[in-house]
This record gives structure tokens, C-alpha cells and sequence, in this order.
């Protein structure tokens, strides 16, 4: 971290690291992976039994209500432990949006299920189609009654297949703009009518699935907002994901990696040079989140459009740069043991190719950027998912 740090975040990043090093699983540690629900939710738990599952979200609603200096300790330190990856939608992406929007009733269903790990959530928003443009969404819901009957597709579906509920857009009506008649809905996976299909990505992991739903009734008190208006909190919803995925914590992680091909090969100057340009973006990433979340965490706004492409491209450079030191080696696919830990060549590379598609690709965040921050008028054609 850049700033020196106060005797308070000193004496925390000491509790954490010890922590981390007591308790992270040793088979679990350093996995390029995430591990499968049997294996990954124990250790969801403990950092929830410690009290470290939700580090942004407030306490009264059981989180730490950590500062953005307390937030990148944690992820600097659980890099450095090789804690695993432990699924987010839940606490980083529908948590924060029931906090904001949900009602009393929403926050008391579903809040504590998501911090203790008896919910797990996945996301309903790409469909075929309808990816970066996700105004175009088709999946269409008509109300019956207190239901709602929904038919459609959804793709992309981040640990889909492992969930027990999805936070959703559906069509309700049809609008003079195509924003509007979008409504925002919870729907338990449980529910008749659901089938659910993993996708093998590149990398060799089953991260994403397809769901399909065939007249799905949801009770309409699982509705966020009003019916035909989500497209506000479906905007807000992205742009507390942004900033998410603009944290530093893969890049630490990247990083990690590099440091370890770097001891467990003989020395060379060419090497060094690649972990200090590593070191030097990922430090560059860190204050960037600093200061972004440091603003939101003061009531203020953050420019999450920025912060999505600097981190997803400071991963995907630091793990260029992997390759680059792993040399004819490069190829290999599986982490192999060694005296250093794991060795990953390829598998994190690979699966950071996904970073700068998801959550709204870079190429929208530019045209976003370039709308707000310069007044350039929209481009001819350019899709309106990210439009805020």
C-alpha cells in the first residue's frame, strides 16, 4: 500500500495475517479454481463466524463497516495466504442492493441467509443476445394474480448451476424507451419450471451455466422497486458491481503468482524487471480503488466505469506477464507443486480472458466514460446495457 499505514491498521493487517495463516485450509490454499460448494462454503463460514464475511457492508446489518484501507488489508492478506475464491453475488452485488432498496421484509428474508452461506446467489441479467445490450432483454414475465409467471433464458450465469436464488430483470411491459418496463425480481431456484445447464469455459472450470425458466411463478412480494421501473436498480446494482470487481483483489492475487514462478525459477534480471512492473500496476490499481472507494465511502459518487477497465486489465497484464516468466512452460495448463507452492502457468491467465467481457465489457465502460466525462454524443448503434 502506497500511505504509511496508522498503529490501528498496522495492528489489523497483524490480526488478519495471523488469522489468515492459522485458518485458511491447506488444501484449499493457492487454487486457481473455486472450489465446489462442498468445499468452499466451510470456509465461507469461518470468515463469517469471525466476522469477516461482509467487510463493506454496514453493521447494522452485520457487516464490519470497514474502511476502504481496511477492505484492501484483507484482500492483501488473503492473497498472500492463497485464501480461496468464495462465491460474491450474494455479498457484493444483491446484499448491497436489498441494504438500499429492499424493503424490511426483503432485508430480514434474505440478509442474514447471505452472510451466514445458507443462500447462495447468482445473477439473471445476460440472455443470448442480450449481453452488453441488456435493454434488449427477452425473458418476459406477466403478472397473474399476486405472481408473477416468467418464461425465458438466461446465460452467463456466474455459479448458476450451485445457487439457491437469482436476483433477475424480466420484461414486464413494453416501453416508448426500451429501459422502461424492466422490472427487478428474486426468484428461489427451487421453483417448478427451472432447468439449468453448466458452460465449460476455456480455462477448464464450469464457472458460468445456462438457466431456463418455463412459466416460473414468483410471488410478486419478491419484487425490487416497482414493477416496470427496475432498470434504476438494476443500474445501481451495477455500479456497486463495478467497483467490486475494480477492487485489487485478483490482481493481488495475480500478483501472488508471479512472485512465486519468480522464486521457484533461477535468477535473471529479466524476471525481476517483470515482478516490479507487476508490483508497480498493482499498487496503481490500489490507490485507484482507494480513492474511489474512500469518495463512496464519504457519500460520494464513484466513477466505477474506470475503475472496472484499470483493474480487469491490470489482471490480465500481470498474468501476461506470468507468461512471459514461465517461458516454455507457458502452455501448461494444470498448477504443478513445487518448493514454492503452486505453480499456475495458464489457468488463472486463461480464465482472466472472461474479466474484460463481464460485468459490462470494456469497450461499453469506454463509450460510457466518453459520453460522461468528455460530452462526446453516443455512438450510431452503441448498446444501451450500461446507460446510467
Amino acid at each position: 500500500m502506497l500511505r504509511e499505514l496508522t498503529e490501528d491498521e498496522q495492528q489489523f493487517r497483524l490480526e488478519v495475517a495471523g488469522w489468515m495463516q492459522a485458518n485458511v485450509p491447506p488444501h484449499l490454499r493457492h487454487t486457481t479454481f473455486r472450489p465446489l460448494p462442498q468445499d468452499c462454503m466451510p470456509w465461507f463460514r469461518q470468515l463469517y463466524q469471525r466476522g469477516w464475511i461482509a467487510p463493506h457492508w454496514p453493521r447494522a446489518f452485520g457487516g464490519m463497516a470497514a474502511t476502504p484501507v481496511q477492505e484492501v488489508i484483507m484482500m492483501e492478506e488473503m492473497a498472500r495466504a492463497g485464501a480461496p475464491d468464495i462465491p460474491g453475488q450474494g455479498l457484493n452485488h444483491i446484499g448491497p442492493i436489498l441494504i438500499k432498496c429492499g424493503t424490511p421484509a426483503q432485508q430480514a428474508r434474505h440478509l442474514p441467509a447471505i452472510l451466514s452461506g445458507e443462500a447462495v446467489w447468482c445473477q439473471g441479467y445476460s440472455e443470448p443476445g442480450s449481453g452488453s445490450d441488456l435493454a434488449s432483454l427477452r425473458t418476459r414475465a406477466v403478472i397473474d394474480d399476486d405472481d408473477l409467471v416468467i418464461s425465458g433464458h438466461k446465460i452467463w450465469t456466474t455459479w448458476g448451476h450451485h445457487a439457491d436464488w437469482m436476483f433477475a430483470l424480466v420484461r414486464t411491459s413494453d416501453g416508448a424507451a426500451r429501459q422502461h418496463g424492466i422490472t427487478f425480481v428474486l426468484i428461489d431456484l427451487k421453483t417448478p419450471g427451472i432447468s439449468r445447464r453448466p458452460i465449460r469455459t476455456i480455462a477448464g472450470d464450469d464457472e458460468f451455466c445456462e438457466v431456463f425458466l418455463d412459466s416460473v411463478r414468483v410471488p410478486m412480494h419478491n419484487v425490487i422497486g416497482e414493477i416496470d421501473r427496475g432498470w434504476a436498480v438494476a443500474t445501481a446494482l451495477l455500479s456497486e458491481e463495478r467497483l467490486r470487481i475494480g477492487s485489487p483483489a485478483l490482481a493481488l492475487k495475480a500478483l501472488e503468482r508471479l512472485r512465486r514462478m519468480v522464486r521457484a525459477l533461477p535468477p535473471d534480471p529479466r524476471n525481476d524487471e517483470a515482478l516490479a512492473q507487476a508490483e508497480m500496476d498493482a499498487e496503481t490499481l490500489t490507490a485507484s480503488f482507494l480513492a474511489l472507494a474512500e469518495a463512496e465511502h464519504k457519500g460520494g459518487t464513484a466513477d466505477s466505469s474506470y475503475l472496472k477497465i484499470l483493474a480487469t486489465e491490470t489482471v490480465q497484464s500481470i498474468l501476461d506477464l506470468l507468461q512471459q516468466v514461465a517461458g516454455e512452460a507457458a502452455p501448461l495448463r494444470a498448477a504443478a507443486p513445487s518448493e514454492h507452492g503452486l505453480l499456475d502457468y495458464s489457468e488463472m491467465f486463461l480464465q482472466s480472458r472472461r474479466l474484460s467481457i463481464y460485468g459490462g465489457t470494456n469497450e461499453v465502460q469506454r463509450n460510457l466514460i466518453a459520453a460522461k466525462v468528455l460530452g462526446l454524443p453516443p455512438m450510431a448503434g452503441a448498446p444501451a446495457r450500461r446507460r446510467e
